[in-house]
């Protein structure tokens, strides 16, 4: 299989570059030339396979040219070693918790996968590798326990001043060893924006091996299909259509979904929920795409202005807005209506979410929770990670797992950059600290 630049489409490489690259100079995401089609017979043992299975039929059938069974099996087995449980809440309405592995967010998956992927391309290969990370909230402390202490890899996290949650910060700032956490002074879409800038400079990056573990690395986006596969395996026969909400950013988790969707998965109707950072949404309805300036809420992981995965949704629909329009509805809301939403998910279903699960649970609600089809919604992140939004809102005490409540004595050990690529580049060429 080969991989083409969706800004320049005769460029083509394999995944091994692909993942190692991670994009184009010329800041071009990679996608697969074709998305294959899964067979009928996978679909009729669906409801009888583990999630392991599943991942592998599904992995195998994108990658399996590329990489050797015996190695892809072991990476989605050390992949996938916790639960992803699909909760009924009522007759036709679901939860898919997606935040039971060790950084109890989502990402996890996502990053393990990826790490394994790494180890694999470089295991006879004898250089260093940077990775790059601009996170929102849970793609940095993912990445950092994926490849924390990996051979050959150095990582390093920019994350936005005083615009993530205190647990967030700690899963980031705490771990020492090959992670070099950077605060930088701006939002989301500013770290991103260094992060393209440092690929796009070929000395930095030929010099420093760079390549990045957010979505934008199809690595790290495509297994997150695995989630919706599994919920229709636990979902077992329905007679019923199926429409599922999640919460938006950087659409990566979306992205993961149509690709399944791509692949033969029955999905009826995705729904892009968004805060007010709603550029998405905006073009769902229009067809006009705006960037937007980045607006800070309670949801932080979904405070992106200018998605980077957007790309890659108009390629799987071959850039047509009625066709991804009619498979996709877009809703936004503000932090009370958030609010609003935790409230009314606890008070009618004794169910603790967090911002950004609560905000897929209200774009359920507007759409329509009807029992003519099954309703799920994907709850990102424990609610642990909000504390003090969700005791608010829910009036009920959040329990902090052993996992979080550690860190909270933890020394937090980040350095302060200006929004600034010449301090970033430079910064970029220090040795990691070890704390």
């Amino acid at each position: 299989m080969n991989y083409y630049n969706v800004n320049n489409p005769s460029e083509k490489v394999s995944l091994k570059s692909a993942v190692l690259q991670s994009i184009s100079s010329e800041s071009g995401l990679y996608m697969p030339e074709n998305i294959p089609l899964l067979p009928d017979s996978f679909y009729e043992k669906l409801s009888d396979l583990s999630l392991q299975e599943i991942a592998y039929e599904v992995s195998n059938a994108m990658l399996g040219e590329d990489i050797r069974h015996t190695a892809l099996k072991q990476i989605v087995n050390e992949s996938l070693s916790f639960p992803i449980p699909l909760k009924k809440l009522d007759e036709n309405l679901f939860v898919l918790e997606l935040f039971h592995g060790p950084t109890l967010a989502f990402k996890d998956v996502g990053a393990r996968f990826m790490a394994g992927l790494f180890n694999y391309f470089l295991q006879n290969e004898n250089r260093e590798v940077t990775i790059l990370v601009a996170t929102s909230g849970d793609t940095g402390s993912a990445v950092a326990n994926a490849f924390f202490n990996r051979k050959g890899i150095k990582v390093v996290i920019l994350y936005p001043s005083c615009k993530v949650s205190e647990l967030q910060e700690k899963q980031l700032t705490t771990m020492g060893g090959n992670i070099t956490a950077l605060e930088v002074d701006g939002n989301f879409d500013d770290c991103q924006r260094l992060v393209k800038l440092a690929f796009a400079d070929v000395e930095i990056n030929n010099h420093l091996n760079l390549t990045s573990a957010n979505s934008i690395n199809f690595a790290r986006l495509f297994p997150q299909s695995f989630y919706y596969f599994y919920a229709f395996t636990q979902l077992g026969n329905v007679d019923k259509p199926v429409v599922i909400s999640i919460p938006s950013g950087n659409f990566g988790n979306l992205t993961a979904a149509l690709i399944a969707k791509k692949m033969g998965l029955p999905v009826h109707q995705f729904i892009a929920a968004t805060n007010i950072n709603h550029v998405v949404p905006d073009y769902l309805k229009s067809g006009q795409y705006t960037p937007q300036q980045t607006h800070c809420t309670i949801s932080n992981a979904m405070d992106v202005g200018n998605p980077s995965n957007f790309p890659r949704m108009l390629e799987i629909y071959h850039k047509l807005h009625p066709a991804i329009a009619a498979d996709v509805k877009g809703y936004w809301y503000t932090d009370e209506q958030t609010r609003s939403a935790m409230a009314d998910i606890q008070k009618q279903y004794d169910y603790q979410a967090d911002p950004h699960g609560a905000i897929a649970y209200a774009g359920l609600k507007e759409y329509g929770i009807t029992n003519d089809h099954i309703s799920i919604f994907v709850e990102t992140a424990h609610p642990a990670k909000f504390p003090d939004e969700v005791e608010k809102a829910t009036n009920k005490k959040v329990q902090i797992p052993p996992a979080l409540s550690k860190l909270l004595v933890l020394e937090k050990n980040a350095v302060k950059i200006p929004n600034d690529y010449l301090c970033f580049r430079d910064q970029l060429q220090q040795p990691a600290t070890d704390n």
